[in-house]
């Protein structure tokens, strides 16, 4: 938590949402004219009312006083804590469109407020000198909590495997009758039970039917993977523990970074953003001078504003992450930075080509929903192959196909340049679709070259308001 007196990041606010959708939701009504009678007091809690769409307006009030909160109260009827609306008020409030007042705060907030305080005071006055009041205030009321979203997410996976099964029963072609109301229908569906990963795909599976050439096999490869996850659900109990914590991931469960703190010297390999006008997702590739680790960084800004977190390509940073829970997690937290990002001459050691597509089967075997992995390519030369570009292997006969991101070509076109027919060092993300470039190297001495375009279109089911496609 801050200090009292400063305002948090939206990385800080977004950081509390329970699941995707909430996290996009709250980026929606981060901005002033969703607002009126706002404010903000010494004490340490954030008020105002929110329009709601049937022309009611939602009484909301956070606490952010340092070390206590934060806490909650929206007159909203959603089970989420915290709901959009909350998530909303804190975006305002982090962004500067709520100002410091010493006016006291209306009646329906101030009691509240003066409520949350005496409870705090007993609970203080409650706990023992061994320390037993220094938990969470209701550890039985947050289990019985999780226990019942579970089970909402049970019943939504099962309802979704009747609904794939009644899918394939009828057959394939039906899909593309039925039109995107049957699936948005479906997805709606699992957003009540509380499982956005689950609605992210549901959305996606929407999206195939008459996209092009091929769709009837997509669309089954999709269903596959769908009801894999469904299954791993309704079996985790029979996983293994980091399997078990992907797919809690996947379905759309919340994780907080609990692994140890790793302090290294990262090379910054890449950054990119993905996103809509809603939010923009930012994705940083680390790569530990020492550990020898790849590792990802999620940075989010809301309601059109970039995110905060910017480190430049081809610098080092001394500093702690801490790991996401799951197989194969590559997804992390930055902790403490110990000096500013510094120049380098150091590079990721790399990889054949072939031995790059045999690290993203062995990926798959941790994360079967996974789209790519982070993988570094030694001595490859871009070469074309007809309408499209490969990854050569500048000793053996391998290659993988050059996959540019949506409207990176011109990417492609600077490998090849910066190649000129001899060997580079190229990272990206490595797929079934083949090797999409997002930093290289020339052969000889030379600073990162970052390829692309700075910000990319999320492809359906892969926005930012579901799971990123290289991190569980």
């Amino acid at each position: 938590m801050t200090q009292q007196g400063v305002r948090w990041t939206a990385d800080q606010v977004l950081a509390l949402a329970p699941d995707a959708a909430s996290r996009a939701a709250g980026g929606r009504l981060g901005a002033v004219g969703s607002w009126s009678g706002v404010g903000s007091c010494g004490e340490g809690a954030v008020w105002g009312l929110c329009e709601g769409s049937g022309g009611e307006r939602y009484r909301t009030v956070v606490d952010v006083r340092e070390g206590a909160g934060p806490a909650y109260r929206c007159g909203c009827p959603s089970p989420k804590l915290p709901c959009k609306h909350a998530l909303g008020l804190l975006l305002l409030w982090a962004g500067g469109g709520v100002a410091e007042r010493g006016a006291a705060a209306p009646e329906w907030a101030e009691r509240w407020i003066a409520g949350l305080r005496d409870r705090d005071r007993e609970e203080r006055g409650a706990a023992s000198p061994s320390g037993r009041g220094a938990g969470p205030a209701d550890p039985e009321a947050a289990r019985l909590r999780a226990e019942r979203r579970a089970g909402r997410i049970t019943a939504g996976a099962t309802e979704l495997e009747q609904r794939l099964t009644d899918l394939l029963r009828g057959g394939l072609a039906g899909a593309e009758q039925a039109g995107y109301g049957l699936w948005e229908e479906t997805a709606a569906r699992m957003v009540d039970a509380q499982a956005p990963g689950l609605a992210a795909r549901v959305r996606e599976l929407g999206s195939i039917p008459s996209s092009g050439p091929g769709w009837p096999v997509r669309l089954l490869e999709e269903c596959a993977l769908l009801h894999l996850l469904d299954q791993g659900w309704l079996h985790r109990d029979r996983l293994p523990a980091g399997l078990a914590a992907t797919v809690r991931s996947r379905v759309g469960l919340p994780a907080s970074a609990d692994g140890p703190s790793v302090r290294d010297r990262w090379l910054i390999l890449a950054q990119y953003d993905s996103g809509d006008t809603r939010l923009t997702t930012r994705r940083i590739w680390l790569h530990g001078a020492e550990t020898g680790r790849d590792v990802l960084l999620l940075s989010y800004g809301a309601a059109g504003r970039a995110p905060e977190l910017t480190l430049p390509v081809g610098l080092t940073l001394e500093a702690e992450v801490s790991a996401h829970p799951g197989s194969g997690q590559r997804r992390v937290a930055l902790g403490r930075q110990f000096a500013p990002p510094s120049a380098t001459e150091m590079r990721p050691s790399g990889v054949s080509t072939s031995t790059a597509a045999a690290r993203f089967g062995e990926a798959l075997r941790h994360d079967p929903w996974l789209d790519a992995v982070p993988l570094t390519l030694t001595r490859v030369v871009p070469v074309p192959d007809g309408d499209s570009w490969q990854l050569a292997d500048a000793d053996d006969d391998s290659a993988l196909p050059l996959v540019p991101g949506p409207g990176d070509r011109a990417g492609v076109w600077r490998l090849a340049a910066l190649s000129g027919g001899a060997p580079v060092t190229v990272f990206g993300e490595c797929g079934h679709r083949g090797f999409t470039p997002l930093t290289a190297w020339p052969d000889g001495p030379g600073p990162a070259v970052p390829l692309g375009s700075r910000t990319r279109a999320c492809r359906p089911g892969h926005g930012p308001g579901s799971a990123p496609a290289t991190d569980p």
